[in-house]
């Protein structure tokens, strides 16, 4: 039985690590923009349209598999992420032109399409004491701290070492072959059945969610459109409106931002997952107004801090949606319940940057994010009311459940 116990920590941390290098590959062309720009010769739309092709690899991986481990196991979509994975190191590798940094986000995308829903819900199902929250937790630190590594490994990397646009993505192919590891040693949580075939179906979600769905995804849909606009666009605000020139600067930023989430996310464990949501967006506004008071007076110190600022309330939102969606989600539908919610993500992740990447063409970089921020600040404003809502029917209804006992 404790043998049983200590494989069970072991393949919990080793998936957990896996997810975590995963997510930091997704993220290391981030500081890198602005050099793939001079060397590849394209402008700010082409950056945000790698980015934004990254999240549809993402959406379409989401829609395909988002239920397949729940049939053929979570091993085995985890090891077909992290292979896309090694791909994209590879195409990046190999890039001569824009086509190989599109293959190459595509793949980024389709493995971390593949790895968030699946880990997040694997996680669940192996914690060695079998706690749900904690196990959420884990998750989410693992999700961001992988994020927020890839561009402070590049932007290291970048500034020290030579080759700065391989050398990263060198170094993590190497780190993705213990991960492999890690996962292939790992219990498999789901009990295959051979009558069940695998098949595409349209993303839905069970009943017992949707009371928590809806509010949560619409306060991810805000908080994701900010954190696209940082990892897309801000290493090109710094670059060109505020003059800095080292890579490192803007990993640092991005860095910080994905710190400031997790360490969100530790602090306000003992907050009510509804609760998590409202207060998570309120700090979130807060942070975007400082974004766009930065832009306004050309601060990069003010950037910075409104980043972090950013990046805390994203934790306790993002922890408190993960759990109160987990929590309520059927144990054979876990793993397609999540990848619809990260469908919701990235789709806040994409479309807004996108936008704001073809209004920088128009309007200028400035402009253009300055009206981002507004437009981010009003669905944000929508979350906060869409969040209190869900929890006064949450709390009607468990009101009304108690009385008929």
């Amino acid at each position: 039985m404790e043998q049983q116990r200590i494989a069970g920590a072991s393949g919990f941390w080793g998936v957990a690590s896996a997810f975590g290098v995963t997510m930091a590959g997704t993220t290391l062309p981030t500081p890198l923009y602005p050099l793939l720009q001079r060397d590849f010769g394209f402008g700010e739309p082409t950056s945000t349209a790698l980015y934004a092709i990254y999240a549809g690899g993402v959406v379409v991986a989401l829609v395909l598999f988002g239920r397949t481990s729940d049939v053929i196991g979570r091993r085995r979509v985890l090891l077909a992420g992290l292979a896309c994975a090694a791909l994209s190191a590879v195409a990046f590798l190999g890039a001569t032109g824009l086509s190989g940094l599109f293959l190459g986000r595509v793949l980024s995308g389709l493995s971390a399409g593949m790895v968030t829903g699946t880990a997040t819900a694997a996680l669940g199902e192996l914690h060695p004491r079998g706690d749900r929250a904690r196990a959420a937790l884990v998750a989410t630190v693992a999700n961001v701290l992988g994020l927020g590594c890839g561009p402070l490994l590049s932007g290291v990397l970048a500034t020290v070492a030579p080759a700065p646009l391989h050398l990263p993505f060198l170094v993590h192919l190497v780190l993705l072959v213990p991960a492999a590891l890690a996962v292939w040693r790992a219990p498999e949580p789901v009990r295959r059945d051979p009558g069940v075939r695998v098949r595409i179906e349209r993303p839905a979600l069970p009943v017992e969610v949707r009371p928590v769905f809806v509010p949560a995804a619409t306060a991810m849909f805000a908080v994701f459109a900010v954190f696209g606009l940082v990892t897309a666009v801000e290493p090109s605000f710094l670059v060109q409106l505020l003059g800095v020139r080292s890579p490192l600067v803007p990993a640092a930023v991005v860095f910080a931002m994905f710190a400031g989430s997790a360490a969100g996310q530790v602090a306000s464990r003992g907050l009510p997952t509804t609760r998590a949501l409202s207060v998570g967006c309120a700090v979130i506004l807060v942070g975007v107004g400082g974004f766009a008071a930065a832009l306004a007076v050309g601060s990069a110190v003010l950037l910075a801090a409104a980043t972090v600022v950013v990046g805390g309330g994203q934790g306790v939102a993002f922890r408190g949606a993960v759990a109160a969606i987990g929590a309520r989600a059927p144990s054979h539908q876990r793993a397609a319940t999540m990848s619809s919610f990260f469908i919701v993500v990235y789709a806040g992740i994409s479309v807004p940057v996108v936008l704001a990447g073809a209004a920088s063409t128009r309007w200028g970089l400035e402009a253009s994010g300055l009206a981002f921020t507004a437009g981010v600040a009003l669905l944000i404003v929508v979350a906060l009311i869409a969040t209190a809502t869900g929890v006064r029917r949450t709390a009607t209804g468990a009101s009304a459940a108690g009385r008929g006992r």
